[in-house]
C-alpha cells in the first residue's frame, strides 16, 4: 500500500484523473453509452505510437542529428540548430520526445564548452520549440491526435489552419535566438566531437522501428477503420524483435488518457452539468483551453473541453498555446523540466523564474494571433 502511495504522490496527473474520473462516476451512474463515448481510436494509436517511438530513444534512431550538433562552433549556429531542431523533430516524434533528445544534448554541449550561463534561455526556448512545431502535425501531441481523431479532416487541411502560428513561432524563435547572443553574435563554443558509431547490432531493429513509424503515420492520416489491426500488429512485431522494450512504455498517460476520457464523457452526459458547461464555455474556448490547463495541463484539458466546445479552432488554438504561460500547462514543460533538475538539482527555482521569463514574452506576442485565427472557421 505504501508503494502505491508513493507511485501516486509521483504521478500526480495520473491520480487527478483517477478521482476526476471516480468522483463523474458517483455523478453520473457507468453505462454502455459511457464505453461507446471513450476515443479508443486515440488511445489504441497513442499506444502505438509511445511503443515505437521509445524504441527510437533506446536505438538513438536521431543519432545523426546529435552528431552535427556537436560539430557546430558558434553560439548562434549551435542554438538555432537545438532550437529548430527541437521544433521540426516535435512535428513527428511529439514535442516531450524531442525534449528527451535535445535538452540532454543542449546542457551537455553548453556544460563542455564553458557556456552554462545560456543552458536555461536555450532550454526555455526549446521548451517554446517543442509546443509550438508540434502544433503543425496531427500527431505532434496527444491533444492534436485526439482533436484530429474528432474533426473528421484531412491531414493537409488540419495543417492549413496550424500553418500561420506554427510559422509565426518560427519566426518568432529566430528573433528570441538573436537577441539571446546580441552583445556578441560571433561567440564560439569549445564544441566537443562526439562522433561515435551506431551499435551494429541494433541496424535491424532501427529499421523495424522506422518501419512501424510509417506504419503509424498512414493509420493517423488514412482515418482507416483497420486501426485494431494495427496496433496488434506493432505490439506482437515489437514483442517479437525487443520484448524487453514493452515494459518501457509510459503507460501512466495511456491510463491517464483513458480516465479524463472516462471523466469527460460522464460529465457531458449528465444533462444539468452539461448544461452549465457548454453555457460557460461555448464562444470562450480559447480562453477556457488555456485557463483549465494551468490547472490540470493542456491534454486532460482539451478532453474536458471537447464536448461542450462550438469553436473547435478556439479549442486547439488554446491548448497549443496553454503550454507558454506555467509549467503545468503541457507536460512537455513538465518533462523539461525533470530532466534540468536532474543535472542541476538545486535549480528547481532558476529553471522556473527563467522559463516564465522566455515564455510569457513569448505568450504576450502570441497571444493576440491566435486569438483573432481562432475565429477562422475550422470546417
Amino acid at each position: 500500500m505504501k508503494k502505491v502511495l508513493l507511485f501516486l504522490k509521483k504521478e500526480l496527473m495520473l491520480t487527478l484523473s483517477l478521482l476526476a474520473a471516480l468522483a463523474a462516476l458517483i455523478i453520473t451512474p457507468p453505462s454502455a453509452r459511457l464505453i461507446g463515448d471513450i476515443d479508443w481510436r486515440t488511445l489504441g494509436t497513442l499506444l502505438m505510437m509511445l511503443c515505437v517511438l521509445e524504441g527510437f530513444k533506446k536505438e538513438n534512431v536521431l543519432k545523426p542529428v546529435v552528431r552535427l550538433a556537436s560539430r557546430l562552433k558558434r553560439m548562434t549556429s549551435l542554438t538555432l540548430f537545438l532550437v529548430f531542431g527541437v521544433f521540426f523533430t516535435s512535428m513527428f516524434v511529439t514535442n516531450d520526445v524531442s525534449l528527451i533528445i535535445f535538452v540532454p544534448l543542449t546542457i551537455l554541449l553548453f556544460r563542455s564548452g564553458q557556456k552554462e550561463k545560456y543552458i536555461l534561455p536555450v532550454i526555455s526556448m526549446e521548451n517554446i520549440a517543442a509546443i509550438r512545431g508540434s502544433m503543425l502535425m496531427p500527431f505532434g501531441s496527444p491533444q492534436n491526435l485526439f482533436l484530429y481523431g474528432q474533426a473528421n479532416v484531412t491531414a493537409g487541411h488540419f495543417m492549413l489552419h496550424m500553418l500561420p502560428l506554427c510559422a509565426l513561432s518560427a519566426l518568432l524563435l529566430v528573433g528570441f535566438i538573436f537577441f539571446l547572443y546580441r552583445k556578441n553574435p560571433q561567440e564560439e563554443i569549445a564544441a566537443e566531437n562526439r562522433d561515435e558509431p551506431w551499435e551494429a547490432a541494433g541496424r535491424m531493429r532501427r529499421a523495424v522501428y522506422m518501419l512501424l513509424f510509417a506504419l503509424i503515420i498512414a493509420v493517423i492520416v488514412t482515418r482507416t477503420a483497420l486501426w485494431p489491426f494495427a496496433v496488434v500488429l506493432v505490439l506482437a512485431v515489437i514483442a517479437v524483435t525487443d520484448r524487453p522494450l514493452l515494459a518501457r512504455v509510459d503507460y501512466v498517460l495511456i491510463v491517464t488518457f483513458f480516465c479524463f476520457f472516462v471523466f469527460s464523457s460522464s460529465i457531458a452526459a449528465n444533462p444539468q452539468i452539461a448544461g452549465i458547461l457548454k453555457k460557460a464555455v461555448a464562444g470562450n474556448e480559447y480562453v477556457w483551453a488555456i485557463g483549465l490547463s494551468q490547472v490540470i495541463s493542456n491534454v486532460p484539458a482539451t478532453i474536458v473541453l471537447y464536448p461542450f466546445t462550438e469553436n473547435f479552432a478556439g479549442l486547439i488554438y488554446g491548448a497549443d498555446t496553454a503550454g507558454l504561460c506555467s509549467l503545468i500547462g503541457s507536460l512537455a514543460s513538465v518533462i523539461n523540466y525533470r530532466i534540468y533538475v536532474r543535472e542541476y538539482p538545486k535549480g528547481g527555482g532558476k529553471f522556473i523564474k527563467v522559463f516564465t521569463l522566455v515564455s510569457w514574452a513569448f505568450f504576450l506576442i502570441v497571444a493576440v494571433p491566435g486569438f483573432l485565427l481562432s475565429r477562422w472557421n475550422f470546417f
